[in-house]
Formats: C-alpha cells, structure tokens, sequence
C-alpha cells in the first residue's frame, strides 16, 4: 500500500497525489497508474527507470511520465511525491499548447522527461505540491479549480526550466517555431507511428517537404526525422516484448508490419539483438 493517497473524482475527471516512502516506491509500478499522465518527485539519490532508460538523480528532480509511458523507482531513501491525473481533469480546459498533456514535458524530440531543480525552483515545486496536497486533504467549494490552477503551475515553471536545461543552452539557433514543430513532429510521431513510417508521411502531416523537414533537423545538430521515426517504433516493440506475452509476429502486425521477417531484421539490425533474444535476455539495470 501507498504511505498515503488522497484523490479528486468527479465524473470522469480524476487527480491523484501519492506520497511514497522507501518501503512503498515499489507501488508506483502498479498497473493502476499506467493509465494516467503522471509527475514524479524525487529527492537526491533515487534510481529509477523509465521505459529502458535509467536515471540516477544527483538532487531533486520532476519526472513526467505519460499515459503511454513506464515508470519503476528501484531504489530511494527520502520520501517522493507522485501527482497523477486524466486528460479530463486537466487537458479540456487547456489552450496553451506548451503546458498542455502534448506539451513539451511530455512529447518532445529529445525524449528527455525530467527537470533538474535548484533550490529555489525545489522549494516553489514543493510548496505547489503542498497547496495540492491541501485542498485534496479538504472539502472545500472550487477545490477542483485550485488544484488544477496549482497543477497548471507546476507545469507551467517545469516548462520553463526544461527549455533553460535542454533547449537554450543546447543550440543557440533553435527559435520558438522550431520548438513548435519539434513538439508537433514528436505529438504526430506518437498518434502515428505504428502505420505511418516514413519522414514525407509526417512532413505532409506537417504541410512540408520531405527535403525541408529532414534539413531542419540536420540543420541543427539532431537526429534525423527518420531516425527519430525508427527510435519510436523500437521503444513501442521493446515494450510490447518486455511487458506483454504477445508473439513477435503479432508485434510486427500490431506496428505496421505485414512482413514479420524484414520487422525482425530491423530489429535485429538496430538494437543489437533478435527480437527474441531481447525479451530472453534483457533485465532491469542491464
């Protein structure tokens, strides 16, 4: 069980606050949460995984885990926060798109779903975790618009650090609207990407040229389109292998591939192993 739990409902909107303590982390895992958009807190010195990607936090850091997403902490001394919700509670009422459930902490090119916080940034996160906590602990009239307003402003400080730490400092030539379609690439990428596998199928999506779109990302130091394209559709089989019982032809079939042969020699190809073999041999941490 959760060291406490307390949770907003009303029709089909939701919102969740967990706290955690070291003998509960290994609840975050459960399949209950998986549906939901989720932002973990976690102190100094927590391991933990995302998806295949492991993460060792040197201080305080905000995690953003999609519905589509994995989450399992191995490993954590001080308590740790999770604040987990539905589109309903909180998208519907959006009109920014930076802030929104597409946004850039939960769909961006560089898949890179955390923030690093200083102290200032910890104690203000914290402190809107806090107000959170207290109108859920509540009964108070209009705490579902308080909740969402202090939800909106994590989100809101998040986005603005996660540019500072990932986008500013990394290429001084990236401009507000290559932000844009590098979001707009990453969301289209995650509704598509199991029938649509080549860089013109997203460029027409995006109303460009193939030729265009592939020389914005070369022009600014990143992955190609493509690749980007292939990152996703192995992240999907990776997960289909390690999390699922389904066999790899109707893995193939499910991501769009008719021919389960040249799907395997794919696979094979790019991460170093047989479909097979991953789902035999891969282990956490590995």
């Amino acid at each position: 069980m959760i060291t406490q739990e307390f949770i907003f409902e009303d029709h089909y909107k939701k919102l969740g606050f967990g706290i955690f303590s070291e003998n509960t982390l290994k609840y975050i895992h459960e399949n209950r949460f998986k549906p939901y958009i989720k932002i973990f807190f976690a102190p100094e010195g927590y391991e933990l995984r995302t998806d295949f990607t492991h993460y060792k936090t040197t201080g305080p850091t905000l995690f953003f885990i999609n519905t589509n997403q994995y989450l399992e902490v191995k490993k954590g001394k001080e308590d740790s926060f999770l604040i987990y919700y539905n589109r309903d509670f909180y998208c519907v009422q959006i009109h920014d798109k930076e802030v929104a459930c597409d946004g850039l902490l939960f769909n961006n090119i560089f898949e890179i779903p955390k923030i690093e916080l200083d102290d200032k940034e910890m104690n203000t996160i914290k402190t809107l975790f806090n107000n959170i906590y207290d109108e859920l602990e509540g009964k108070e009239s209009s705490r579902e618009e308080m909740i969402r307003t202090y939800l909106k402003q994590i989100i809101i400080r998040a986005t603005r650090n996660w540019k500072k730490q990932n986008i500013d400092n990394r290429n001084e030539n990236i401009t507000h609207n290559d932000i844009e379609l590098f979001r707009n690439f990453s969301r289209l990428l995650e509704i598509h990407f199991r029938e649509k596998h080549t860089v013109a199928d997203y460029a027409e999506l995006l109303h460009l040229a193939p030729k265009t779109l592939t020389h914005k990302f070369k022009s600014l130091n990143i992955n190609s389109p493509n690749q980007f394209i292939i990152n996703r559709i192995l992240l999907e089989a990776k997960r289909l292998l390690f999390y699922t019982d389904k066999p790899v032809k109707e893995i193939a079939y499910d991501l769009g591939y008719e021919d389960p042969a040249y799907f395997n020699r794919l696979f094979t190809s790019k991460v170093g192993s047989t479909p097979t073999n991953f789902k035999k041999n891969y282990s956490v941490g590995k």
